[in-house]
């Protein structure tokens, strides 16, 4: 079992001041006195300040355009929904559900208060029942959370998976809870689309399998009855997220790398293969491959896999990666972006092997923050070869990965006051509402002080460039959004010193 991380005083205080702060989703919690925008002004003009390098406006390439803003959540991440044109999102103070029927302009439909850290991947699932598609998110509590459709049930401690229901967008709940023996960092469905198992980020040497086949019981899956109470499952790279790919395969990132596993059978999961020793970062021929974490993962085409032949995107025998290390502040040695080429999936460890990475200094995307967090976090694949990713200060940085052995930049958007800790492709839906395999020239970015941007970028082979036009922007500035009120700079502060603090607990073991 994962030990549990030590709430201290300060994070015990944030939490405090998340769970008082429900009435404050109009009037957040601020570090100054409430109602006095000259002194949040002056707060955010001083952080400015204290980032030389970087600009409180937006920086970016040409072929790149801000297309919507909405600046209402301290953002950390979301997801999009199968079988209806969703888009759900997770925040320090919110779970908020928008209409993307218009990609380019998401409409707010319903909004969850939740005081909730960290959440870090919100992981959207459905069911198919007798009465219609049960639509549903994943919340991953690490330290906190609660809200008020379920106050009798606050957690200060973390280890825990909720579902949250949103079937019916303007009205999302808290549909269930379960325990779970391993870190619930993240939680992830095997099949979205039929989402009956979850497995989450687990610890260095264990994860949890939770069985959702009841929506309204979820229950953790005992990896040996033998054994007095619900013993968690073992594995050889640690845990921060699992991927699954189109071939049924499961990809476990984290402290030692990253690990693919046949989940065909989802209680009795099978290791195939491992990163080895360059995935550990032990390996003295690709130094600087894993400095704290592998972070996520994304096979393309992965069901046209086929052993021994060289790497390709279109042989579905490239494994994009990010690796990430927090609290590195040096843009050079920060969090690289990485390709590995999946060579065999024979139950051997170390079949898996370095092909490319970059830093953010590498990408040449300027300006580069310094004395801030600029590591690669969560990314989305496009069908093609581009990839948007998020860098926290250092921004959405899309990058060209159609030849994985040179990874190089496409397109970026940075601004001043910004961290960006996801960034994804809004896809193409149906005339039915149903998300296809396509994608738009749209990017959702993620930002834990800004809320939630929308770029268009010029897509090679579209024809569109990047769209829509500058003329239609309603871009809204963070100095406008700390004037309004709307900036809780307060749970901001809140958010990066909880980050550091799990990071730091969840490394001690």
């Amino acid at each position: 079992m994962t030990r549990r991380p030590r709430l201290v005083p300060g994070v015990l205080a944030a939490a405090a001041l998340a769970l008082t702060s429900f009435g404050g989703l109009a009037a957040p919690a601020l570090a100054a006195e409430p109602g006095d925008p000259d002194e949040i002004r002056r707060q955010m003009l001083e952080r400015a300040a204290a980032q030389p390098g970087t600009t409180a406006s937006l920086v970016s390439s040409q072929n790149i355009a801000q297309v919507d803003t909405d600046p209402s959540q301290v953002g950390i991440s979301g997801c999009f929904t199968a079988t209806a044109p969703l888009f759900v999102t997770s925040g320090l103070d919110s779970l908020r559900v928008f209409d993307v029927s218009d990609p380019a302009q998401p409409e707010l439909t319903g909004v969850l208060p939740s005081a909730m850290f960290e959440n870090e991947a919100m992981n959207c699932g459905e069911r198919r029942t007798g009465d219609g598609t049960r639509r549903f998110a994943l919340i991953g509590v690490d330290l906190y959370q609660a809200s008020p459709d379920d106050i009798q049930h606050v957690n200060v401690g973390g280890g825990e998976l909720v579902v949250v229901d949103v079937t019916d967008p303007a009205a999302p709940t808290v549909l269930s809870r379960a325990p779970g023996t391993t870190s619930t960092h993240t939680v992830a469905c095997i099949d979205d689309t039929n989402c009956r198992y979850a497995y989450s980020a687990g610890g260095r040497s264990t994860f949890s399998i939770f069985d959702l086949r009841d929506l309204e019981n979820p229950v953790e899956v005992d990896s040996d009855r033998s054994t007095p109470g619900v013993q968690p499952f073992e594995t050889p790279t640690g845990g921060h997220k699992w991927n699954f790919d189109a071939a049924g395969i499961g990809t476990h990132t984290g402290w030692n790398g990253a690990s693919m596993w046949d989940v065909s059978k989802p209680r009795r999961p099978r290791v195939l293969t491992t990163t080895g020793e360059a995935g550990q970062g032990v390996d003295p021929d690709h130094e600087g491959w894993n400095d704290f974490i592998l972070h996520n993962a994304f096979r393309p085409h992965a069901d046209r896999f086929k052993p021994g032949r060289k790497p390709s995107l279109r042989r579905g025998n490239v494994l994009l990666v990010t690796e990430e290390d927090y609290e590195q502040t040096d843009c050079s040695l920060a969090g690289s972006f990485q390709t590995w080429w999946v060579k065999k999936l024979n139950g051997k460890p170390g079949k898996i092997v370095p092909l490319d990475k970059v830093e953010l200094s590498d990408l040449g995307t300027f300006p580069l923050p310094r004395g801030a967090f600029c590591s690669s976090h969560w990314f989305d694949y496009r069908p093609g070869g581009l990839v948007a990713a998020g860098f926290y200060g250092g921004g959405t940085q899309v990058l060209d990965v159609s030849n994985p052995r040179r990874i190089r930049t496409h397109a970026h958007a940075v601004w001043g006051l910004s961290e960006v800790w996801d960034a994804m492709w809004a896809p193409v839906y149906d005339a039915r509402g149903r998300r296809t395999d396509e994608r738009t020239n749209l990017v959702y970015s993620i930002d834990l002080v800004r809320g939630l941007d929308v770029y268009a970028v010029d897509v090679p082979g579209d024809g569109r460039g990047a769209e829509p036009s500058s003329a239609t922007q309603s871009a809204v500035s963070v100095s406008d959004r700390a004037a309004a009120n709307a900036l809780p700079l307060g749970l901001v502060g809140a958010a990066t010193a909880g980050a550091l603090l799990l990071r730091r607990r969840r490394a001690q073991g």
